[in-house]
C-alpha cells in the first residue's frame, strides 16, 4: 500500500535525484507529458539507468509511458523493462481492454525473474471514452494495482475553460472522479486521487488530500516533493479517529454476533471494516 506519488521527468536526472530523499511512497519517472518530443529515446536511457540505481526498500518505482496511441509504448517498454521497474502508469487509459493490452505488450520485454509481476496503474479519465468506460465493469486484471483519475487532459479533451471554481472541482471532473472511485473499489485496486497543479499553494493542496481520504481514496499523486510531506499528513489518521478504530474492534472482540455496540450506539460490519482501514493505514 502507498499513499504519496511523486511525477519525476524521465530525462532529468537531477530531479530523480532530488525525488529519491523526497519521502514518497512511490516514484513514478515519466516518459510522457513532461519529455519534450525530441527527448523521448534520452529519457528512455536516463530512466532505465534511475531504475537500477538502489533505492529504500519501502519506495516503489514506477514508470509513465506514453499512450497506447502513439506508437511509442512498445518502444518505451523495451527500454525500461529490463530493468524490472514495480509497475507501469498508462495515461489516456480508454478502458479495461487498454490494459490488456498493456500486460502483453510488458510480457514480451519482462524478465524472466519478473514474469508477471509487473504491475499496472491506469490514468482513466483524461479522455472521455475514459470517463464512460469507468461505468462498464470489466476491470479486474492480475497486474492492475490502481486507478488514478487526471483532470487536465480531461479539460482539454471536453474542450474546458478550467475544471475548477472557488476551490471545487466543476460537475464534468467530480463525475470523473467519482466514477474512478467506484471503480477502483468494484475491481479492488487501490482509487487514486490525482496532482494538485498549483504546487506552491499548500494550503489549497491539503484541502484537496484530505477531500479525497474523507470520499474513500487511498493514495494522491504529486509533482513537486514539498507536497509530499502535506500529502502524508493529510492522510495520516488523528489520533481521535484511531482511538474510535481501536475501540470498535474491542468492541467486536467481546461478541459472537455481527453486531456490538459503543458509547450507546449500535455498530455493525461496515463500522468494523472502516476501523481496520483506519488501523491499517497507521500500520503501513
Amino acid at each position: 500500500m502507498f499513499t504519496s506519488l511523486l511525477f519525476v521527468p524521465g530525462d532529468d536526472e537531477k530531479k530523480q535525484a532530488k525525488s529519491c530523499n523526497s519521502g514518497a511512497d512511490l516514484i513514478i519517472l515519466d516518459l510522457e507529458d513532461s519529455v519534450a518530443a525530441g527527448k523521448k529515446e534520452k529519457a528512455r536511457q536516463v530512466t532505465a539507468s534511475a531504475l537500477k540505481k538502489v533505492l529504500p526498500a519501502t519506495v516503489q518505482r514506477y514508470v509513465r509511458v506514453n499512450a497506447l496511441d502513439t506508437g511509442l509504448t512498445e518502444d518505451d517498454l523495451r527500454a525500461v523493462m529490463p530493468a524490472t521497474p514495480d509497475g507501469i502508469v498508462l495515461p489516456k487509459c480508454n478502458g479495461p481492454k487498454d490494459v490488456q493490452t498493456l500486460s502483453d505488450m510488458m510480457a514480451v520485454t519482462e524478465t524472466t525473474k519478473n514474469t508477471g509481476a509487473t504491475k499496472i496503474i491506469a490514468i482513466v479519465t483524461e479522455t472521455a471514452q475514459g470517463v464512460l468506460s469507468l461505468a462498464q465493469g470489466g476491470w479486474v486484471h492480475p497486474r492492475l494495482a490502481g486507478m488514478m483519475w487526471g483532470a487536465e487532459d480531461l479539460a482539454a479533451d471536453l474542450g474546458a475553460s478550467t475544471n475548477s471554481h472557488d476551490g471545487q472541482y466543476t460537475e464534468p471532473f467530480r463525475l470523473a472522479r467519482n466514477l474512478c472511485l467506484f471503480a477502483a473499489r468494484a475491481a479492488d485496486v487501490m482509487p487514486i486521487d490525482t496532482i494538485y497543479a498549483d504546487y506552491k499553494d499548500l494550503a489549497g493542496l491539503a484541502q484537496y488530500a484530505r477531500d479525497a481520504l474523507r470520499d474513500g481514496f487511498d493514495a494522491k499523486a504529486a509533482i513537486h516533493p514539498a507536497q509530499i510531506e502535506i500529502i502524508h499528513k493529510a492522510f495520516t489518521p488523528t489520533a481521535e479517529s484511531i482511538d474510535w478504530a481501536r475501540s470498535v474492534v474491542t468492541a467486536f472482540e467481546s461478541v459472537e454476533a455481527g453486531v456490538a455496540s459503543l458509547n450507546g450506539k449500535m455498530l455493525d460490519m461496515p463500522h468494523l471494516r472502516t476501523a481496520r482501514k483506519i488501523l491499517a493505514r497507521i500500520q503501513n
